[in-house]
């Protein structure tokens, strides 16, 4: 294998791991959602806790009043949706590329790294809630919000959300470098043929 190649195949694990990293974060993002409006704190509650990082938390506790005073559980505000949704994506498609190289160097298929995915999912929970979210809110001077966030949503939520995320991560993953792989040899066959 030459370096060319080797760069290429780095190259293309973090491009289908940063890919699924988004997916898989959208999957995540729907969950704690779905949860958000379970425990009646606001429907896109959590978009606004994640924008809270680098807005202050007022829009976060409109929505969560807003569905407790009011029973309004959908409160949108576009504005600090967008910028949650964004940075919520951003973050998954890092951790998804660092995983895209991991995934890339065991091949596995798609049960067997769907289940990885789940204990990397794990970690990222574990990274996120004790150095993550602290040091984030520390450079962010984001305070309680951002510090404090997997406490906020509920460790159990918090913890399903990351799980869902790995299992998802995992199985996108697979079925990108199994196209990837399959797309390569193709290339090779035809340029043997073509010689």
């Amino acid at each position: 294998m030459t370096r060319t190649t080797t760069q290429s195949s780095l190259g293309r694990a973090v491009l289908i791991g940063a890919v699924a990293g988004v997916i898989a974060s959208l999957v995540m993002a729907m969950y704690a959602m779905m949860a958000a409006y379970a425990k009646d704190t606001g429907f896109f509650t959590p978009l606004y806790h994640i924008a809270s990082l680098v807005t202050n938390d007022a829009d976060m506790m409109k929505s969560m009043k807003a569905d407790q005073m009011n029973g309004d559980a959908f409160t949108f505000l576009f504005g600090p949706a967008i910028l949650g949704a964004m940075i919520h994506m951003m973050t998954g498609a890092m951790y998804g590329a660092v995983f895209g190289v991991i995934a890339s160097k065991l091949r596995l298929g798609l049960a067997a790294l769907a289940g990885v995915g789940m204990v990397y999912g794990f970690g990222v929970f574990v990274m996120s809630a004790y150095i993550g979210l602290p040091l984030a809110a520390s450079i962010f001077n984001s305070g309680d919000p951002i510090k404090n966030m997997a406490e906020m949503a509920g460790w159990g939520t918090f913890i399903i959300e990351h799980l869902m995320y790995g299992v998802a991560l995992g199985a996108l993953v697979a079925v990108g470098l199994a196209r990837s792989r399959t797309a390569t040899v193709t290339a090779k066959a035809a340029a043997t043929v073509r010689h």
